[in-house]
């Protein structure tokens, strides 16, 4: 149904009880629950000609009757930004987002995000959440890289958002830790919540946490840390960062929740010195992702390349492993 067409839905018997923004929100594709619940409060969708509020339970016979209004713009400028782009088309749009590029607009980043990218390169945004801008479903750190995919209508950001509730996105990253696995693989299985100090920070020993699952394994051991694989059944706020250390072995220039280690690391004056110092964010990137595609229904997969600064320090460990330093010279 277009965005600016007025409507009216009958409810029949299937549907007696529902609550009306529920109702409403599952008969218009381009109406999210959050939408409908804010038009039914301002009377824009009535019962019969009469004001309810959200939670009324609609009856057989009730007449629904209302107007989706147009998307308006957000209060943000479109920027001309390089956008590397795996994949478009007007569902959706894939990107391997680079190190150093924050998301989605926060304090300290008012402009140079993706979201202000994407309003430049998509001039044919429908509009999500009654607003023409980017439908953004999941996050990547600022100093994470990877696979991102970015709804560009409601139906199939609601589409996307289901399937990541639900865990049935795939996502697969690869991270370079401190210091030699020694088990090839394994699942680490802890509770993912705020600190209980730090707001800023997410931690396992949280009082108000949420399950969190992630499964590893080695790829490639080398000079004082191992480069490993890892696949999220669960998508917490920093999971892998926090679970990483949590096995003790935190991400390779994470200074939120390894800085103890990288200092450790880097006095010991062993060669990895010179390549650790060096590091100015955390080795991780979202390097696959799989989902169904909103429109076509069929199963989509996108990867990534490694980005050059985690290639490089990867070649240089690999180096250093194959001729490691002389102790008495290091």
């Amino acid at each position: 149904m277009p965005n600016a067409s007025a409507f009216t839905i009958l409810v029949d018997e299937a549907n007696s009880g529902r609550r009306l923004d529920l109702f409403v929100a599952s008969r218009i594709a381009a109406c999210s629950r959050a939408v409908a619940t804010g038009l039914i409060r301002n009377g824009a969708i009535r019962v019969q000609g009469v004001v309810k509020k959200p939670g009324y339970r609609v009856r057989p016979g009730d007449a629904i009757s209302g107007r989706i209004p147009p998307p308006v713009p957000v209060d943000l400028v479109p920027e001309p930004l390089d956008i590397n782009i795996l994949f478009e088309d007007k569902h959706l749009i894939v990107v391997n987002k680079p190190p150093d590029l924050v998301v989605h607009p926060a304090p300290g980043h008012a402009t140079g995000t993706l979201v202000h990218g994407l309003l430049y390169h998509c001039p044919d945004l429908e509009g999500i959440g009654g607003e023409l801008r980017p439908g953004i479903v999941h996050r990547l750190d600022k100093d994470t890289s990877g696979v991102l995919v970015v709804a560009k209508n409601a139906v199939a950001h609601q589409h996307l958002a289901r399937q990541f509730k639900s865990r049935k996105i795939k996502k697969d990253y690869l991270a370079l830790v401190h210091g030699e696995m020694q088990a090839e693989s394994g699942t680490i299985s802890l509770p993912v919540g705020r600190h209980p100090t730090d707001r800023k920070r997410m931690s396992t020993a949280s009082r108000k946490s949420r399950g969190a699952e992630t499964s590893w394994q080695v790829r490639k051991r080398l000079w004082g840390a191992t480069l490993i694989d890892l696949k999220l059944k669960t998508g917490r706020t920093h999971q892998i960062r926090v679970h990483c250390t949590a096995m003790g072995h935190p991400i390779v220039g994470d200074t939120v929740y390894g800085g103890r280690r990288t200092r450790k690391t880097i006095a010991k004056g062993n060669g990895l010195s010179d390549i650790f110092a060096a590091v100015t964010r955390q080795m991780l990137h979202a390097r696959r992702l799989e989902f169904v595609h909103p429109a076509t229904e069929t199963t989509v997969t996108f990867e990534a390349p490694v980005p050059r600064d985690m290639q490089e320090l990867i070649r240089a460990l690999r180096l250093q492993k194959q001729s490691p330093p002389n102790p008495d010279n290091s």
